[in-house]
């Protein structure tokens, strides 16, 4: 058997984050625990199961747990369909019971109480957790308090606790979060609740006061918002809360005497809005710092809040802490990552008979800062050169080696009146030895006038996808030729140097340049994007360009994209 604490799991079945939430849930409890899959096999146990069952974690898991440990009152194996602990298990909601018998190591057959809840994965699939211990023994320990007065038993307590760990830590959106967190407590456990943050600024923000109402969940927008500063010193329930010195109960009369600071007079407000006659209130803390306070309030419920509902909204604001501090810092990395991008992208030039406008759209992944980036800057002859170009990875590295390529190609193109061919075989040579970035795709693009008066484009494709013209009348084409291999490739691995291709750019049309998480979805061909991309582009060609550039982008962006995106587009004035 494994030591008191400890669990033993199935890894593969489920994402790693989910197992950790899930199994750190069992490995706390002290009545025994298992969680099985979508088909009904077991794929973690805790000790306390092992020593309940008689049997080690290595003959648990990885078995049907009907078959293996469901029995009726005489030890015989229950057909499937009449095994109420295995219905509930595939009816997607919680239930219980007090009539069971499973079947332990050594063949003895052990009556038992269980609780049977899903618990949702990163994945989207479903595991279950069954808690069960048995039917002689107390329902909870000696040390705990009294039973909540919201008459959940000890089994459903540790089924919301567990539930609670697994519905929160598996998102890094803190306001979904926030959502989750109401939806577990309500009506559950209350009538309201009302959640209040304090912000990076040390602002205290009241985020939430919502009611359970006729089996819908409202939100009290004129409740929310705001608040005063936390007093220090103050004795109120709230205000102890926000400085993480102690829960408390409280009720309409702890606010009816003199205020002593504006959060006093919120609260007194709150409570005469709300009807609240009982409510408990705890701290949210996070690893190093208080995160804010979550209030439970009773107003159709008739009983009062007790010490064991404190308890209980302590250990759910715990685990509530830990996953607000998460998806903070999970935002505050993509802020940083996101403006670091944005500081490394430039600023686009006024050129003369051209109008130009661009995109960035960053990575949904807070770290997922990408090498995606575009250029446009005037040349010394007076020529305009265009880049398009994305660093293979989504990290840090691959936003400086696009920085370094961005800068040694500005370098080359203003120091040299070279077709665009030669200056990017120099850029490849370069990048082998000097810059950090691995592999690299790029269109690089010379825009100069004709004899006709027009704008010609000469450019060659290092592997990118092809540019997109669009003409004033609704014609749009890829411009494939000129392609060669990416940047990275050592120049004695492709077979043909570099080649450059030309076009007249017709007034009133649009080039369009983009970089691969525009037309790329799981699912879905290459050729499906490139196909959607020009559809949009041609039903939009009549739009000024601004709006033709967020439409496009809008309606050309794959849903549920986990690649940045940049885009850059040229429009040739009539």
């Amino acid at each position: 058997m494994t030591d008191p604490g400890t669990v033993e799991m199935v890894g593969e079945r489920f994402p790693d984050k989910a197992l950790e939430a899930l199994t750190g849930a069992l490995g706390t409890m002290r009545t025994g625990a298992y969680l099985t899959d979508e088909e009904g096999c077991i794929i973690s146990v805790n000790a306390a199961a092992e020593q309940l069952l008689d049997r080690a974690a290595a003959q648990l898991v990885g078995h049907d747990a009907h078959d293996m440990l469901h029995r009726n009152r005489h030890g015989e194996p229950i057909a499937r369909a009449r095994c109420p602990v295995r219905r509930a298990m595939f009816a997607g909601s919680a239930a219980h019971g007090d009539n069971e018998w499973v079947e332990r190591g050594d063949g003895s057959i052990l009556p038992v109480s269980w609780l049977v809840t899903p618990c949702d994965t990163d994945d989207g699939t479903t595991a279950t957790l069954v808690i069960f211990h048995p039917r002689d023994a107390p329902s909870a320990p000696a040390e705990l308090p009294d039973r909540p007065s919201a008459s959940l038993s000890e089994l459903e307590r540790l089924a919301l606790l567990a539930e609670t760990t697994t519905t929160l830590t598996s998102t890094l959106d803190v306001d979904e979060a926030l959502r989750r967190l109401v939806n577990l407590v309500l009506p559950r456990l209350a009538d309201w609740a009302v959640i209040d943050l304090i912000t990076e600024r040390d602002e205290v923000w009241r985020r939430a006061v919502v009611h359970a109402e006729n089996g819908a969940l409202v939100h009290m927008e004129e409740l929310q918002g705001p608040m005063p500063p936390v007093p220090e010193g103050s004795p109120m329930p709230l205000s102890r809360a926000l400085r993480g010195v102690s829960s408390a109960l409280a009720g309409p009369e702890t606010y009816q005497g003199p205020p002593d600071s504006g959060i006093a007079v919120e609260q007194r407000r709150l409570f005469q809005a709300t009807g609240m006659h009982s409510a408990a209130i705890a701290p949210i803390r996070g690893v190093r710092e208080i995160l804010g306070a979550i209030t439970l309030g009773r107003s159709e419920q008739p009983e009062r809040f007790t010490a064991a509902d404190i308890a209980l909204l302590e250990d759910i604001a715990r685990r509530a802490g830990l996953a607000l501090a998460n998806a903070r810092l999970y935002q505050r990395q993509r802020k940083v990552a996101e403006t670091m991008q944005r500081h490394l992208l430039p600023q686009l030039p006024s050129v003369p008979g051209l109008e130009m406008t661009a995109r960035y759209v960053p990575a949904p992944n807070a770290s997922q800062v990408g090498g995606d980036w575009y250029d446009a800057f005037s040349l010394s002859d007076g020529a305009t050169a265009l880049a398009i170009g994305d660093v293979v990875g989504h990290d840090l590295d691959a936003a400086a080696g696009m920085a370094q390529l961005r800068n040694m190609l500005r370098a080359y193109a203003w120091a040299h009146h070279e077709p665009p061919s030669k200056i990017v075989e120099w850029l490849d040579h370069a990048s082998l030895h000097i810059a950090e970035a691995s592999m690299a795709t790029l269109v690089f693009a010379r825009l100069t006038g004709a004899d006709d008066g027009g704008i010609e484009m000469a450019w060659t494709n290092a592997g990118h996808p092809p540019p997109l013209l669009v003409s004033h009348d609704g014609v749009a084409r890829f411009l494939t030729d000129g392609h060669g291999v990416l940047l990275g490739i050592e120049a004695h691995q492709a077979p043909k140097g570099r080649t450059d291709a030309t076009v007249a750019l017709p007034p009133g049309s649009t080039l369009v340049l983009y970089t691969d998480g525009l037309i790329e979805a799981a699912g879905h061909s290459l050729d499906e994007g490139l196909e959607r991309l020009r559809r949009n582009a041609a039903s939009l060609a009549h739009r000024p360009l601004e709006p033709f550039t967020d439409h496009l982008l809008e309606r050309s962006r794959p849903p549920k994209n986990e690649d940045d995106v940049a885009l850059l587009a040229v429009r040739i004035p009539r």
